[in-house]
């Protein structure tokens, strides 16, 4: 028989761990644009006793016995996904992003191809080639970027960069970039060059199932995804395809790259795309892109650079070194994080620091858009971070945006009292 003592009983270290986040959650301004805060459904279906099955393949073709009630769910996971984007297929089981990229490279390229995608110091992702990377170390990368000026993607480049170099992939989509994608432009490319059109929706996809982001799956060949993000959902992988690439896909996911599934988190990714089929869930993506522009805009008049200029999905750049030549990235970020707000360093285009210290913060608004707030809570937190930056040294001051922080933080509790983890 299992042991059915609660975790504060079998394994308080990992209980008052687990305790202590929740204090952390609860008490910070969250705008790191690749975290959310799931539903207690979801986090339920991720706990479930769909943990303890294990099996291999796909419904009706497993490898396993006892897979009756599994393969209702992925089959649930798989048609809730290709209704809500309006893809001909889905394949729900990849456990990352970064799986279901790899999955997708797997199903239609071979080592050594060549793929276009966006460099990552300028909004790539570190599966669009990086070096460090499997991507980068099994396939022929060219990189293309954003224009000097308009830090917008440079689309003149693209096709010229096409054109020379003959990729089998036409990559979109980013991990640090605040604009609209030309679906339009990516997808006569890459019919220009005969390669397929692939789109990395991992960062907006959520945007997408609530209609403030358009959707990239009518335009391209196959779209991969994440459901945490601004889905709101477990942390696991999403491809979408056309039905030409299914059965390859498929077996990319497995079993070329993957063994098997989580049968856990298919059944929170059945929930999160449930939930995102809502009218409430149409509300807060588009609530989450208003957000940004809000904060984004005031930080802008209180005299911080944005990237860009502004944005158009659920995150920007900021350029620290327009409040001083010698602030960095990690500077400000670790500085922000100990009064209470909490975002992520990031490399900016030209950046001519290292990835490590960068000349950027990112900002992103899903998780405190999930918490209630709204555009004039987004003007307070452009006070808070604009005058924490400007007045860094200044002890008062600081301690002065903290305990405004805090306040903030209290009138927007992500979870309610009693959830589960609140001991």
């Amino acid at each position: 028989m299992t042991d059915p003592r609660p975790i504060e009983t079998v394994d308080p270290d990992v209980a008052h761990l687990i305790e202590a986040d929740v204090k952390r959650q609860d008490t910070h301004i969250h705008l790191i644009a690749s975290e959310n805060f799931a539903s207690r459904a979801v986090m339920e279906a991720s706990g479930s006793v769909f943990t303890n099955k294990y099996a291999e393949g796909y419904p009706g073709r497993r490898y396993y016995e006892g897979c009756q009630i599994v393969d209702e769910v992925e089959d649930l996971a798989r048609h809730r996904a290709m209704e809500l984007f309006g893809a001909e297929h889905a394949n729900v089981q990849p456990h990352s992003g970064a799986q279901a990229n790899m999955a997708a490279y797997f199903a239609t390229i071979k080592p050594g191809d060549t793929v276009l995608g966006m460099r990552l110091d300028q909004g790539g992702h570190l599966t669009h080639g990086s070096p460090v990377n499997f991507s980068g170390q099994l396939y022929n990368f060219v990189a293309y970027g954003v224009d000097p000026e308009s830090e917008v993607i440079d689309m003149d480049e693209v096709r010229r960069l096409a054109l020379e170099h003959r990729p089998k992939i036409v990559l979109a989509g980013y991990s640090a970039y605040s604009r609209l994608l030309d679906y339009e432009a990516f997808r006569a490319i890459a019919d220009e060059v005969g390669a397929l059109f692939m789109v990395d929706a991992a960062h907006f996809i959520g945007l997408v199932a609530g209609g403030a982001y358009p959707n990239p799956v009518p335009y391209a060949d196959i779209v991969t995804a994440t459901t945490h993000k601004a889905l709101r959902g477990p942390r696991g992988g999403l491809i979408l395809s056309r039905a030409e690439y299914a059965k390859a896909i498929d077996k990319a996911v497995f079993p070329d790259t993957q063994g098997g599934a989580l049968f856990n988190q298919i059944a929170a990714k059945a929930v999160c795309f449930r939930e995102a089929s809502t009218p409430e869930y149409r509300q807060y993506a588009h609530q989450v892109v208003r957000n940004a522009k809000a904060i984004a805009d005031a930080l802008a008049e209180r005299g911080v650079r944005i990237v860009s200029g502004t944005t158009e999905n659920h995150m920007f750049l900021v350029d620290v070194r327009s409040i001083d030549e010698e602030l960095t990235g990690k500077e400000a970020a670790t500085l922000l994080d100990n009064l209470g707000i909490t975002l992520n360093r990031n490399a900016i285009p030209f950046d001519p620091r290292s990835p490590f210290i960068t000349s950027g913060i990112r900002i992103g608004t899903p998780a405190v858009t999930t918490q209630g707030m709204g555009e004039a809570e987004m003007v307070q937190i452009a006070d808070l971070i604009a005058g924490a930056l400007h007045d860094r040294t200044d002890e008062d001051v600081l301690e002065g945006i903290r305990m405004a922080a805090a306040q903030l933080a209290a009138k927007f509790p992500p979870y309610e009292a009693g959830f589960p983890g609140h001991v």
